[in-house]
Parts: structure tokens; C-alpha cells; sequence
């Protein structure tokens, strides 16, 4: 506990961008990791105006941008888990697009469609890269989760678009806002959505109802969803009103509660340091070598706090300083190297590393002036568009 903790505390600033020629909100992150003691990572950026930047994970340099190919907004990106050039991105325009980063082909390689009327909302890639999963805004009684097999065809045309394997349709009753797949397990995925509900499905099962594994309830419209434990067989979510779940599936078929936190608000029950408020929860992740799953909430100013979750409840362990100055919008936690990449609605994306002494330029001294900073703190079906369309 104290090794994370003297860790965390010893987070700076290594390099920052700012976007200054088109300011835009940072929405996503994800890292594409090459060979051990490779220094061409990269990580990939979506952004509000609807592009996708990718840069060196390293130097924070601008590698390549994709531009126009998405007519919605883009609510997320993936890199393929298994190694190699993919980068999936899916978007409300109702499709998920698949990209060969190493390749200078400014286009999509594939394009997954799903059904008419679907807008995805979330999705996921399993860990083995065979199966892609969206979910779906709710449209009259409907909300799906889409099923696609993510291999692409090596003379794909810019053109082919890949139909649905199938769909999952009576589990949800509103817009599903996260799908996350098991970290080990290809079979096993989670769903988030704002009726309040955390389903786990076997996706090796035939249909639907005997996929269904677990049905947890967060009382509240679901932000986020993530896997933790030594097996990562707990899994956890947040809220939109700021609450957050922890559940030890492990416990399905004992006669101990699977229930390990509940919260209804963290801005009621966890203090942060003299003078600093906590408005809001990011999402989490799972420090696998201090075993210990970590939360990152944060300000509207942009300061940046770490929770951990452990069987006494939500305890303050630090804050990063001096970096964002507006509500951040999403993280990717880089646990080979335990360094930390955050992005917001400053426009800015920050590296930070244990130790590290920041270089120029300066950060940025507000936020853009695009949108307003509101968080919705209500049950909405239309939470993800307050969330993403600002």
C-alpha cells in the first residue's frame, strides 16, 4: 500500500499538448503497445470535432489524424489486444470502423454496420480480437448490443461493410453507455446502462438468456464499467450522479453477498485534501501489482484525485497538481510502465510519470470556450449525448 501510494504521490508531468490550432474536448484514449523496449507506442485520441489523432505515446508528436470519415460523434476507440495496426472506432453515426495505423491508407479498412436505426453509444473488442461488441442508444422499446466478427478480410475494399453475427435485445431497457469485455476470458463481457443496470454475459452460450451470468444493480444511470481482482472475477462501475459498485461475481453461488461497496454519491463520502472539493468520477483501473483497484475522480478545475476501494470503503490516496485546467474527460493508465495519460475539456493531453520534471510549453489557462462544463447528474436516456455532444 505505501509503494502505490509514494507512487502516486511522485506523478508529474512529463510532456504536455495542447490543441491550440482547433481546440476540441479529448473524449478517448487508448494505447497500441509495440515490442518490449520499443519506443514507437502509440495512442490514439478521439476528439469532439470528430477526428481521431494518433500520436507517440513518448513524445506526445502528432504521428497521423484521421479526418471526415465518421458523420457522428465518435464515443470510442480501441487498438486490437492481440498486437498488430488495428484501431477500432465506433461511433452515433451507427457504424465501427477499423483502421491499419501502420499503413499511410487514409481510410477505414472496414466498416461494421449494424442494424437501421442503431447508434452506438459503446463498444468493445474481445481479447482475443475475434468478436466486437456495440451498444446502442434505445430507440422506442429497443436497445441492443451488436455482435461482429472482428476479423477483417485482407482485400477488403474501402466499401465492404460487415454485417452483424447477432444481437443481444432483452437485458437492457435503456441506452446501454459501456460495454467492456473481460480482460483473460474472449467469452465473458460486461454492459453498462442508464437503467441502472451491470449484466455479465458467456457469449459461447447459444442465445441470450442462458449467456446472461449476473444482473447487478447500481441504482442509478451507469458512466463506466471495469473489471478488477487477482482473476478479475469483480467488477465495478460509476454513475452519472457520481455514485459507484464494486461486485464479487466469485460469490454467485455462495450464500455471501456479491455486493462489496455500494456508494450513492463519493462527493459525500470521500474527503480529498484541505481546500479541494471532488466533483466528479472519471473511471477506474486495476493495479494488478499492488492488486488493489483505483479510482480517478476529479474538478471542474482540472485538478485530478486517486481513490483507492478497498473492504473499509473509498480512501483519498493523492492528487495531481498543476496540469489540466478544466473538467477531464477521459484517462489511460499504462500499468507495465505506471505512468498515466489524461485528457479534457482544456484541449489538453498530459503524460505523467512517476518523477518526472515537465518541459515546455506551458499549460493552458482556461478552458475553451465551446461548450459549458455540466456534468448531468439526473437518470436521463440521453445521458451519453450531454456527456459526449458538448
Amino acid at each position: 500500500m505505501e509503494e502505490i501510494e509514494t507512487h502516486i504521490a511522485n506523478l508529474r508531468i512529463a510532456k504536455r499538448l495542447s490543441q491550440t490550432e482547433d481546440p476540441t474536448y479529448l473524449l478517448g484514449i487508448d494505447c497500441l503497445k509495440s515490442a518490449a523496449g520499443a519506443s514507437n507506442e502509440l495512442i490514439a485520441v478521439s476528439c469532439s470535432n470528430l477526428s481521431i489523432k494518433l500520436y507517440n505515446k513518448e513524445t506526445l508528436s502528432l504521428v497521423r489524424q484521421y479526418d471526415g470519415h465518421h458523420s457522428g460523434l465518435i464515443t470510442g476507440v480501441r487498438f486490437a489486444q492481440t498486437g498488430g495496426s488495428l484501431l477500432f472506432s465506433a461511433s452515433l453515426d451507427g457504424t465501427v470502423k477499423c483502421w491499419d495505423v501502420r499503413s499511410s491508407r487514409p481510410d477505414a479498412i472496414q466498416t461494421f454496420k449494424g442494424y437501421p436505426s442503431n447508434v452506438f453509444t459503446s463498444f468493445d473488442i474481445n481479447c482475443d480480437d475475434v468478436i466486437i461488441c456495440g451498444g446502442t442508444e434505445k430507440v422506442e422499446n429497443d436497445s441492443f448490443m451488436v455482435f461482429w466478427d472482428a476479423r477483417v478480410a485482407t482485400n477488403a475494399g474501402i466499401t465492404d461493410v460487415k454485417q452483424p453475427l447477432g444481437v443481444y435485445s432483452e437485458s437492457h431497457n435503456d441506452d446501454i453507455t459501456q460495454i467492456c469485455f473481460h480482460p483473460t476470458n474472449p467469452d465473458v463481457v460486461a454492459s453498462g446502462s442508464t437503467d441502472g443496470l451491470v449484466n455479465v454475459f458467456d457469449i459461447g452460450k447459444d442465445n441470450e438468456d442462458d449467456a446472461l451470468r449476473a444482473t447487478c444493480n447500481s441504482d442509478s444511470s451507469v458512466s463506466s464499467v471495469g473489471w478488477s481482482g487477482k482473476d478479475f472475477n469483480q467488477i465495478y462501475c460509476t454513475t452519472y450522479d457520481e455514485g459507484f459498485s464494486w461486485w464479487d461475481l466469485d460469490r454467485l453461488h455462495t450464500e455471501e453477498p456479491i455486493t462489496l461497496m455500494n456508494v450513492c454519491d463519493t462527493r459525500e463520502t470521500v474527503k480529498a485534501e484541505s481546500n479541494s472539493s471532488l466533483d466528479y468520477l472519471i473511471g477506474g483501473f486495476y493495479h494488478e501489482k499492488a492488486e488493489m483497484l483505483i479510482l480517478l475522480a476529479g474538478t471542474h478545475l482540472g485538478k485530478l484525485h486517486l481513490l483507492s476501494c478497498g473492504t473499509n470503503g473509498l480512501r483519498y490516496m493523492g492528487s495531481l497538481q498543476d496540469g489540466h485546467s478544466a473538467t477531464v474527460r477521459s484517462f489511460y493508465w499504462d500499468s507495465a510502465g505506471g505512468s498515466l495519460l489524461t485528457g479534457g475539456e482544456d484541449a489538453q493531453l498530459l503524460l505523467w510519470k512517476q518523477g518526472a520534471k515537465e518541459t515546455p510549453p506551458a499549460k493552458r489557462d482556461s478552458k475553451i470556450i465551446s461548450s459549458v462544463h455540466r456534468r448531468v447528474r439526473v437518470h436521463n436516456n440521453k445521458m451519453y449525448k450531454s456527456k459526449f455532444e458538448q
